[in-house]
């Protein structure tokens, strides 16, 4: 099955969600409201890059296992593209009908970095606002620029001052979000009052659940679950947005079939929803399981507990820094939807991930994705992640779902795409003005 263009297919449902799911009342900070742009053929034409397809991957020890492909646009090749391409249609509404300017402020850890970008760019070739009515100011981890990818933001002269890719060197790479959420409590007014601009700070949970609930439409439409079957949703994650979004479009426009479960996958540098799922709640990484050195092999293995990797090369190791997120907000949601409808989760290695390439990639490529032979090559791991993680729980009897599908929420490698140089980004400290100046000299031109 392939949906060439979900957000507009879903678009009325995608509209009723962000009006359900507006902010608080009351709070003084920008947004441009929830209402989206009338769905006219320029409008079609931006949204066409939301592409998904369901394919069946075969079976695994008597099980059912398919892919909800997320990553088919060649611009991001995330599921990051479909909640950005929502946040950047809703500022093109307020900027047609205000003539106000609009600049988004994203932290990112990546992906989110990048879609943002690609909406954006969109938005502006397909002649919905000008450039320099929207832009978008990016501020990631030193660890993540590999993943940052060069487009016409960066080749236009214009362009690149307008959209700037801010770059934290720190130790904690998620040092990125409270960097930006200071400057804009501190500096947001001062900023759009100079720059004549309107800062949107888009991280909200809101912002990416209105998106995400194509993926329980397009389940409910295109490949329903069997009345009596429960299905397993497989995903590899940080905070988990979209399975919270699945399962938000579930409750808000029902789905058949039984209630669904949902499988976390992480990896040992951040493991958080998976500790708090299984430890009450708590995030306290004393709970991960003791490590021990096996000269004859030369891992580290545990065998105290099922959910944690049973061989590592480095029990401390960040297989994908695009996983940074610690003590996840969403984690009591994401715990309750377990708990009360079933699931699980585990965390996963590279050396796991490494023994079960070969066949991670036979699998994918049954269901029409390429990865390539030589791992060394990935960029982004989620997909294997996800894919690891749930073959693994499966070998240990974790899983008594039979219908399982693997959310495929992004995968990339070298040659996909053309980096972005350090000498193109903006060094920023965890100092009150670094971003603000990297964020004023973009907004003033």
């Amino acid at each position: 099955m392939l949906l060439e263009n979900a957000l507009a297919h879903y678009y009325p449902q995608v509209q009723e969600a962000l009006r359900a799911l507006q902010g608080k009342p009351g709070s003084t900070e920008f947004t441009p409201g929830t209402e989206l742009p009338e769905l006219t053929p320029a409008i079609r034409d931006y949204l066409s890059a939301s592409e998904l397809r369901h394919s069946s991957m075969g079976k695994y020890r008597g099980k059912t296992l398919a892919l909800l492909d997320l990553t088919r646009n060649s611009g991001t090749m995330t599921t990051k593209t479909f909640a950005s391409l929502v946040i950047v249609g809703r500022a093109v509404r307020y900027i047609q009908s205000t003539g106000e300017r609009v600049t988004i402020v994203t932290p990112s850890s990546a992906n989110k970095a990048v879609a943002m970008r690609d909406a954006v760019l969109r938005a502006i070739n397909a002649g919905l606002v000008t450039a320099d009515q929207l832009n978008v100011a990016v501020v990631v981890p030193a660890g993540s620029v590999h993943k940052i990818r060069a487009s016409e933001l960066l080749a236009d002269p214009y362009l690149r001052e307008r959209n700037p890719i801010a770059v934290y060197h720190g130790d904690v790479a998620g040092t990125v979000k409270s960097i930006a959420r200071n400057m804009m409590d501190k500096h947001a007014g001062l900023l759009a009052k100079t720059a004549k601009t309107n800062l949107w700070y888009t991280l909200q949970l809101e912002n990416y659940l209105a998106a995400d609930v194509v993926r329980a439409l397009a389940e409910s439409e295109f490949f329903t679950p069997g009345a009596n079957e429960p299905r397993l949703h497989v995903h590899a994650v940080s905070s988990a947005y979209g399975l919270l979004g699945h399962a938000y479009g579930r409750k808000r426009f029902g789905g058949a079939g039984l209630p669904s479960r949902y499988f976390l996958v992480q990896h040992l540098g951040a493991p958080d929803m998976v500790l708090s799922l299984y430890h009450n709640g708590e995030f306290d990484t004393r709970n991960v399981p003791d490590y021990s050195y096996e000269p004859e092999s030369g891992h580290y293995v545990q065998r105290e507990s099922p959910h944690f990797p049973a061989v590592t090369l480095d029990p401390h190791e960040t297989l994908d820094p695009t996983f940074y997120t610690r003590a996840p907000v969403t984690s009591p949601q994401m715990n309750a939807l377990i708990h009360n409808q079933g699931g699980g989760g585990v965390v996963v290695s590279l050396a796991e991930c490494l023994a079960r390439y070969g066949q991670v990639r036979s699998l994918l490529g049954e269901a029409g994705v390429l990865v390539p032979a030589n791992p060394t090559l990935l960029r982004e791991w989620s997909l294997v992640m996800a894919m690891t993680g749930i073959l693994n729980a499966i070998d240990r009897d974790l899983v008594p779902e039979n219908d399982i599908v693997v959310h495929g929420s992004g995968c990339y490698s070298v040659g996909d795409f053309d980096e972005v140089p350090l000498r193109d980004m903006h060094e920023v400290g965890t100092d009150d003005d670094s971003l603000m100046n990297v964020v004023l000299a973009a907004t003033a031109l």
